[in-house]
Formats: structure tokens, sequence, C-alpha cells
């Protein structure tokens, strides 16, 4: 993992969603990753908080941008770890962060959302 790989990620990342586009948004990840997030627990009714897969997740974005039509996030920082980035952004629910673990083909296969 390097800094450049990591801050283009970011960019696109952010970008993907303020596009609303899910195809672009999903096209970060590899069709088995997993998502885990405090907001899927409340929207799903999972209680572990975790979806498995493109069409899990694809559903539950797909309500999650219909719900919040103001959507928009703002990159404040990437971090680079070992084979992960951790995305810093202001979106909706204020101070946030992501983190993706990634393969060797730069594809996300795990990420954890964070909120303050």
């Amino acid at each position: 993992m390097d800094k450049e790989f990591a801050q283009k990620f970011g960019e696109e990342w952010v970008a993907a969603w303020n596009s609303r586009d899910l195809n672009k948004i999903l096209s970060h990840y590899t069709n088995d990753f997993e998502m885990s997030s405090p907001v899927i627990m409340q929207l799903v009714g999972k209680p572990d908080g975790i979806l498995k897969g493109k069409k899990a997740v694809r559903d539950y974005w797909s309500k999650a941008l219909e719900m919040h039509p103001e959507l928009h996030f703002k990159l404040i920082s990437v971090f680079v770890g070992v084979s992960s980035v951790l995305v810093q952004y202001q979106g909706h629910r204020g101070a946030s962060a992501e983190m993706f673990c990634f393969d060797g083909n730069g594809k996300v296969i795990k990420a954890y959302a964070h909120y303050k």
C-alpha cells in the first residue's frame, strides 16, 4: 500500500458516492466483500451489523441513497496502512471514517464504517 494509491482511492470513492451511481461505488469492491456498519444494524436489523456480497450491499446502499437524497461526502483525510486505507470524511452523519482492506488487485475485500 502506498500513499498515492490510498489518496487516489479516497478521492475516487468520495466522488463515486457523490455521483450517487451504485455501479461506480461498487466498482471498488470484490463480488464477495464484507461490509460492517452500525447503520446496517438500524436499517436492515442485522444485530452483527455485517453484510456479505455485492447483492446484499447493493440493496442496502440503494435503500440508504433513496432515504438520503442530500447525501454528500467531503474528503477530510486519507490514512495508509499495510494493506488497508482509512478514509476520513464529512457526511450527512457528521464526522465519519471508513477502513478498507484490499486484495492483491486493489479491490476492497472488507470495509468498516465508523461514525462519531
